[in-house]
């Protein structure tokens, strides 16, 4: 995988502005920050995202991937306030459960979501390296 840096363009925090990269493709359905049961433990925006990202690391490593692995996420919230204020804590989570910021990334304030306590919904793609043949 190789991020994209245009020439003279300043470098993003948190995103990348593109990634190429080559292998088997893993789409990952938006995660909510409920637990594999279906429970939310908090109303707390960034614990709900600390759900949601430690979802969409298990979604990946059950398909063999590591979350170096995502090159694109697409962050949907319903407070665009909430998310800036929890901005500290979301990148704490961010980098204690995915690791680098190398994928690209968006985040769109939505009027709701489908689960009613949901405050944020995360939706991924990997590209998981071919593996060498035996």
């Amino acid at each position: 995988m190789t991020t994209i840096l245009p020439a003279g363009w300043p470098r993003p925090k948190g995103y990348a502005n593109g990634v190429v990269a080559s292998g088997k493709m893993l789409f990952i359905a938006g995660m909510v920050g409920w637990d594999a049961q279906g429970r939310f433990h908090s109303d707390d925006f960034a614990a709900q995202a600390r759900q949601a990202l430690q979802n969409v690391a298990d979604v990946l490593r059950e398909a063999g991937g590591r979350p170096e692995n995502i090159v694109r996420m697409t962050w949907y919230v319903t407070d665009k306030r909430e998310y800036l204020a929890a901005s500290q804590e979301v990148g704490r989570a961010f980098r204690e459960v995915i690791g680098s910021y190398n994928a690209a990334m968006t985040a769109v304030e939505v009027k709701a979501l489908i689960e009613d306590r949901a405050k944020v919904e995360i939706e991924a793609t990997a590209v998981l390296p071919d593996l060498p043949a035996n």
